[in-house]
């Protein structure tokens, strides 16, 4: 892991997805785009990560698929929260800010080394 790219903390790619769709409907690759943007370029998802993930929260009722055209003119497929996937959001993104502010507590008591 390169010091620009903080790779991802496992267990975090699914709320990274649901949070980049709480924003609107997006595509694969705008999803990827939108949290590499956002993240200043610090977090990368590779398409490998990425379309499995869409998936599997696919599966899981959290978002939901439909066709459409892409800005350049290809089809896509857009994902978009199902009611289901802004419960799980709220609730995972609540569960994230309190085990950062947990670590960042725990490190600001550590020494600089």
């Amino acid at each position: 892991m390169s010091k620009g790219n903080l790779g991802l903390l496992r267990g975090t790619l699914d709320l990274l997805i649901l949070n980049a769709l709480s924003t609107g409907e997006k595509h694969g690759y705008a999803v990827s785009e939108w949290i590499e943007t956002v993240s200043d370029g610090s977090l990368l998802v590779e398409e490998g990560t990425l379309y499995p993930a869409l998936h599997r929260l696919e599966r899981r009722r959290l978002i939901e698929a439909t066709w459409g055209v892409s800005e350049n003119n290809r089809r896509a497929k857009y994902y978009a929260l199902t009611a289901t996937g802004w419960e799980q959001h709220a609730t995972e993104a609540e569960t994230w800010r309190r085990y950062s502010a947990a670590v960042e507590k725990t490190l600001s008591e550590g020494s600089a080394g």
